[in-house]
């Protein structure tokens, strides 16, 4: 069992609304009690770990760049990019994890779903690392993978990394992200989308990312570029798997100040493992000003399973969140037939 909470729209073919009230001073309460509150007996196999296996084969349909020149704000020439993992670097499930850094040439790489399975809904992609660099297979070509199997048009996103010297961490990768998204809606017909369905996914720090696209859309951070970005760089819907830099360092019941909600927030899912270093706060806090909008969300918080494991299969009770993702995008009609 696990802490669910549930809060979205009652509509024809999607589940009525729970309602549910939390303060801020509850938070650490609410983390302690989890370990207590949800056993960990029995524990569902991850979704897609089938599909991920052999996914060194796996190769997308096309590679997008999106910038035609410099990025936007660039003016440091990095070293080349490139797998920076050692070889006694942390692996996950008895994997290693690529970690590519030094991107000053961001793109999008698309990957496609069998034809008999595509819905049109497509999902941007953001690997996490930190904001310094990406774990670009255990957060990426994995996840791609996986939404793949689902139907779904996965687009990975090769962010800016490091951080750029005098900039918010969010920045430059935030111009990527909005660039992108944009880019892929403009593509909707040769791509076969559905420019309607086009949500991003994030974690760690990419869900971070994925929060700055999803709240900032109102301005395009950069100079306009063409006729692309005269699209609104709204996502229609999100998942935030455990997303970092969400709360204040000092207050962890309080949303970090560059963390603004509106009620024009599409619909969030989030999870989290109670156990994650980071704190789960990282989504009850969300969760809680979502809940105050009346944003329709989901939240599912585990009580095991650490930090950074992507969707490979660590034996914790964490695992089950894509098989509840994609409940969740089909209870919100993401995964019907394009229309």
């Amino acid at each position: 069992m696990s802490l669910f909470f549930n809060k979205r729209k009652s509509t024809a073919g999607v589940l009525g609304r729970k309602k549910f009230s939390m303060q801020s001073a509850a938070v650490p309460f609410l983390c302690l009690a989890l370990a207590q509150c949800a056993p960990v007996g029995a524990q569902e196999s991850p979704a897609g770990s089938e599909a991920i296996r052999g996914s060194e084969l796996f190769k997308p349909t096309q590679g997008i760049n999106l910038w035609e020149s410099v990025a936007p704000g660039d003016t440091k020439q990095l070293p080349p990019e490139g797998n920076t993992s050692k070889p006694q670097d942390r692996g996950v499930a008895n994997r290693p994890v690529i970690r590519i850094g030094n991107v000053s040439s961001p793109e999008l790489e698309i990957y496609e779903p069998a034809k008999e399975i595509k819905t049109g809904a497509a999902v941007l992609v953001c690997p996490g690392g930190g904001y310094n660099i990406l774990a670009y297979d255990l957060e990426g070509t994995e996840v791609c993978q996986w939404l793949n199997s689902i139907g779904v048009t996965a687009a990975l996103l090769k962010y800016r990394v490091p951080r750029r010297e005098g900039r918010e961490a969010f920045e430059a990768p935030l111009q990527d992200a909005q660039r992108a998204i944009n880019l892929l809606r403009s593509k909707a017909t040769t791509l076969n989308i559905d420019p309607k369905r086009v949500g991003c996914l994030g974690f760690s720090a990419g869900g971070n990312l994925c929060t700055m696209l999803t709240t900032r859309f109102a301005t395009l951070s950069y100079p306009k570029t063409d006729a692309a970005d005269d699209l609104l760089p709204r996502p229609d819907f999100t998942l935030l798997i455990y997303p970092a830099y969400m709360v204040k360092k000092d207050d962890k019941s309080a949303l970090a100040p560059e963390v603004v909600f509106t009620k024009d927030t599409p619909p969030m899912f989030l999870t989290m493992a109670q156990d994650d270093a980071l704190g789960c706060e990282n989504v009850l806090v969300p969760a809680m000003a979502l809940n105050a909008l009346k944003v329709p969300f989901t939240l599912h918080l585990y009580p095991s399973g650490g930090h950074g494991y992507g969707l490979r299969d660590t034996g914790n009770p964490v695992q089950a969140w894509p098989k509840r993702a994609a409940e969740w995008m089909q209870q919100q009609n993401l995964l019907g037939t394009k229309q």
